[in-house]
């Protein structure tokens, strides 16, 4: 008999640890895996801001899937774009563009998130995000090539507006982003005796009436006051109402000339999940304790994609898109998937949060593991300590810990690379958000295999 076919969508931190479990559960003959990722890396996506700040290389923070001594996945380079249940089958998009149909037997779906966006005038050209390694490089050679050309003009109007700069989003992502960048350009503004470091300003910008409301009132406030004593001029309860090439437009009325718009204002799950047709929430998948989808055979789903009841807090909570769960529930998926193999029972996910950090840069952060609040030093020794133990590799932790050490002692050098200078970022293009098929697309893609006239998909 043929091997059961196990395919996993996503390699972020609930996808890679669900391969993991079940290369080290299952022998070679029992399954073949298959995993479906554009890159043949894990982002560590909580410390990108440090890499768009400079602190660390983009490498740091990309893990090689390649390394486990254990490695016998197969890995499609491409993305999943659509999901045909009925026909067991999943249409990938590979990295040259050609489109393929790959059949399963199990389907874990991981496919994490997307940045979300809103209608607004001008957003989708105009506006940056931080989800990506990509977007993360662009980013600083965007941010330290404003200082560049703001030194080099003499016309106010555009050194004003290549000197002033917009993160959206009072999060954990918008939060760290906006505290890391204000580092860099403190720290590159020595550098440059033509440009007066007073006319250097970050703004935070939030519908939120509080910042990061996850960590509790007095932490919030304790994070809002280091971001003002910096300079960063927060403000809560507005949004952007209009992003042009110069100038950001809020909501309370204000213009701000403005030439660089980063936008993390919260995530929404991959396209990919509204391809399979099932009952969603919110936008998330929704799916059993057990992670299985109801409604379809073999289904898994997780992660950021998935509406995962939290069984720890009761009621209609659902699992935050944190990494800390995202990692649980690929140890979970996969060792249910294991069980169905094995004619065994399935077990609910449960776990208790436990506890966020915060990184800010320097001397500052502000943590909250295990319910105990912490600022300034032990907070931050506290967030690294739990960043550096949370990476996979040894060669991944060896990278940040020298990375960290090296800029504390030597600092930044405030160089551009040149990483896609003459085209812009956009929000479409980082995340392929238009990408995606429509769920009448997907059957048409496998109309011929459900009729079995074309033989078996590829794969």
């Amino acid at each position: 008999m043929a091997r059961p076919k196990i395919l996993v969508v996503g390699a972020g931190f609930a996808g890679v640890e669900c391969v993991r479990r079940l290369e080290r559960e299952l022998s070679a003959s029992e399954a073949e895996i298959v995993l479906v990722t554009p890159f043949s890396y894990q982002l560590y996506l909580p410390l990108l801001p440090q890499v768009a700040a400079g602190v660390l290389t983009p490498q740091s923070v990309a893990l090689s899937l390649r390394r486990s001594r254990r490695h016998r996945t197969r890995i499609i380079p491409g993305g999943a774009i659509g999901v045909d249940t009925a026909a067991k089958v999943c249409v990938i998009r590979d990295i040259t563009g050609d489109t393929v149909a790959q059949r399963y037997d199990f389907l874990v779906l991981a496919p994490g998130s997307v940045t979300r966006t809103f209608d607004i005038p001008g957003l989708a050209e105009q506006g940056r995000g931080m989800k990506t390694l990509a977007e993360a490089v662009y980013i600083r050679d965007h941010v330290i090539a404003q200082l560049d050309l703001a030194d080099a003009s003499h016309d106010e109007a555009e050194r004003a507006s290549r000197l002033q700069f917009v993160v959206v989003g009072g999060g954990y992502a918008g939060t760290e982003t906006a505290a890391c960048l204000q580092r860099l350009t403190a720290g590159a503004v020595r550098r440059y005796p033509r440009l007066d470091p007073g006319e250097i300003t970050w703004h935070l910008v939030d519908i939120a009436p509080r910042l990061m409301p996850e960590l509790g009132e007095r932490l919030g406030d304790v994070a809002l006051g280091i971001l003002r004593r910096r300079g960063i001029q927060v403000s809560l309860g507005v949004s952007v109402a209009e992003a042009g090439p110069e100038k950001v437009t809020l909501t309370d009325g204000r213009v701000l000339p403005c030439r660089t718009l980063i936008w993390t204002a919260g995530v929404a799950a991959s396209p990919l999940v509204a391809t399979l047709g099932t009952e969603t929430a919110r936008g998330r998948l929704v799916v059993r304790p057990d992670l299985t989808v109801p409604g379809v055979g073999g289904v898994f789903a997780l992660g950021d994609a998935a509406a995962v009841p939290d069984l720890a807090k009761g009621g209609d909570a659902v699992c935050p898109p944190t990494a800390q769960h995202a990692s649980r529930q690929g140890r979970r998926a996969a060792a249910n998937v294991v069980a169905v193999l094995r004619g065994a029972p399935l077990r609910p996910y449960t776990h208790k949060d436990l506890g966020l950090v915060v990184d800010l840069g320097g001397k500052d952060a502000v943590s909250k593991p295990l319910g105990i609040e912490l600022r300034g030093l032990p907070a931050q020794a506290v967030a690294r300590g739990y960043h550096w133990s949370a990476l996979r590799t040894n060669v991944a932790k060896i990278r940040v810990m020298t990375n960290w050490l090296l800029n504390a002692v030597a600092g930044d050098d405030f160089v551009r690379t040149g990483f896609l200078a003459r085209r812009p970022a956009t929000l479409r293009d980082a995340e392929f958000v238009d990408a995606y098929l429509t769920p009448e697309q997907v059957r048409e893609h496998t109309a011929s295999l459900r009729a079995g006239l074309d033989g078996p998909p590829t794969g």
